[in-house]
């Protein structure tokens, strides 16, 4: 049996989903990177501490 790889699955989602659906996708990714990453205004910052160190981004 061979293992599946992160290719295979791209793959897979490419014959599966729509472009605009992995497109949205995609931009939803790129939107939730952004905030956790770049948005430090002190109360959002704050609201968004714990779920940062939750998903392993170090913002400190």
């Amino acid at each position: 049996m061979e293992t599946e790889t992160v290719h295979d699955r791209i793959g897979t989602a490419r014959n599966d989903h729509t472009t605009a659906q992995l497109a949205l996708v995609f931009a939803l990714v790129a939107t939730l990177a952004f905030t956790l990453l770049f948005v430090q205004e002190p109360l959002v910052h704050d609201s968004l501490h714990n779920f940062r160190h939750a998903v392993g981004v170090t913002c400190h």
